[in-house]
């Protein structure tokens, strides 16, 4: 395609999509829920026939020389296409949020005021490498009664096409409009640039992958984007705390897997409490080989743990999301410079204190400005799943609209809705 017909074609899924959305938002729930139960049906149906198109991907992936963990994620096994089928079978079992009606108060005037929640309409999401996400964004666009349109990365486009055709099938077999999710065909990047571009047909853009696409896509986008760029996740070790506890969970929310972007990258510790505590988690992170840069006061605490990888931190790594086996660790005097430390170099992801004390508890819940706040949990529970949501279409660090894992609701909106028996305004 050249450039002008790569526009014409965007401008074409638009309109289909903006179509569909209307009569995705008048579907039924029983409608609904029968075209995620159709595609479920579809997916284990076709396992096979999946994994021929997703191998043609696999077989370009590897000879384009793509990293080994990326051509892992690429991969649609009968296990991933399983995960994908139960997924929308949990979506169709979950109770329907559109049309719900709250906070209906009777004012002076005579009138009774409420709020509805209603689909958001069109979103495009532009994602890379993982297939399955086709699938995680149809289910939710479906559920949710909005229409979607999915860019994904090229390194997939015969797995994401296949899929696609699947969900299509669903939609249609369940009475619903074909075009209410649809897939970009073309690898053009040029496509993107369009989308993102389009306020009269999609209303909002959801980015998922690496932090320079996300930057690209916040920069050039003309419609609100929801996302977050990095995932600088703290945990602090507060004066008092339950000694074992806080080594169990600093440890868990580290190394329990180092790439997720709400893996623990910094490590805050009471001053009155790190000199019993450092050594403990030092000799943990020790033997599985992370990689410790500290501040001063934490360096001399840590200086006779055996095997311990020890560095100076920088001030560039109180900012960094390592998304590595790295963490950096620093002695501070309490809970107000911890606070202060987060606010000031996290990127307002997800926070946790590890702490017996219910008022330190009570000011860290309210003072640190991040989308997930925890008390005595690991931060690798920031998930759309975990947090009960049924599924997640990525994480929101925005304060507007969504904000924290980002499932079903945020993907919602309200609408005020007034009920009247002939009132007037005197």
């Amino acid at each position: 395609m050249n450039a002008l017909n790569i526009a014409e074609y965007m401008q074409t899924l638009g309109l289909q999509a903006k179509q569909a959305s209307a009569l995705m938002a008048a579907a039924p729930a029983a409608t609904k829920n029968a075209a995620l139960k159709a595609l479920a049906g579809l997916l284990r149906a076709n396992v096979q026939a999946l994994q021929a198109d997703n191998a043609r991907d696999l077989e370009r992936a590897l000879a384009a020389g793509l990293p080994a963990p990326m051509v892992d994620r690429l991969k649609l096994t009968p296990k991933v296409i399983e995960t994908c089928a139960l997924g929308c079978e949990q979506l169709a079992a979950m109770p329907d949020i559109i049309g719900d009606i709250t906070g209906m108060k009777q004012q002076p005037s005579g009138i009774r005021v409420g709020q509805m929640r209603v689909p958001i309409g069109v979103f495009g999401m532009i994602f890379e490498s993982r297939p399955n996400v086709t699938i995680e964004a149809a289910s939710l666009s479906i559920k949710s009664g909005n229409a979607c349109v999915l860019r994904g990365g090229s390194e997939a486009i015969d797995s994401n096409k296949a899929l696609a055709r699947l969900v299509q099938q669903a939609l249609a077999d369940s009475g619903l409009p074909a075009e209410a999710v649809q897939l970009v065909q073309t690898t053009d990047r040029e496509a993107v640039g369009q989308l993102i571009a389009m306020p009269q047909y999609v209303d909002v853009i959801i980015p998922r992958g690496g932090k320079g696409l996300i930057e690209r896509i916040s920069r050039e986008a003309k419609v609100p984007v929801i996302k977050h760029l990095d995932g600088n996740c703290h945990v602090y070790v507060d004066d008092p705390c339950d000694m074992a506890m806080a080594v169990k969970v600093a440890d868990n929310a580290k190394t329990q897997k180092y790439s997720p972007c709400n893996a623990s990258e910094g490590l805050l510790v009471a001053r009155g409490v790190a000199a019993e505590f450092l050594p403990l988690i030092g000799a943990i992170y020790a033997a599985k080989g992370v990689e410790m840069r500290c501040d001063p006061q934490a360096r001399a605490l840590l200086a006779g743990v055996p095997g311990a990888e020890l560095r100076d931190a920088t001030e560039q790594d109180w900012s960094e999301e390592y998304l590595a086996p790295i963490i950096s660790i620093k002695v501070v005097a309490g809970v107000d410079e911890a606070i202060a430390h987060i606010n000031r170099y996290g990127s307002h992801h997800t926070d946790a204190i590890l702490t017996t004390d219910h008022v330190h508890a009570q000011r860290f819940l309210r003072e640190v400005d991040s989308a997930s706040v925890m008390v005595n949990a690991s931060t690798r529970f920031a998930d759309g799943f975990e947090f009960g949501l049924g599924a997640e279409i990525g994480i929101s660090t925005d304060k507007f609209h969504a904000r924290g894992p980002v499932g079903l609701e945020g993907l919602t909106s309200l609408k005020y809705v007034v009920l009247g028996q002939g009132e007037v305004r005197s």
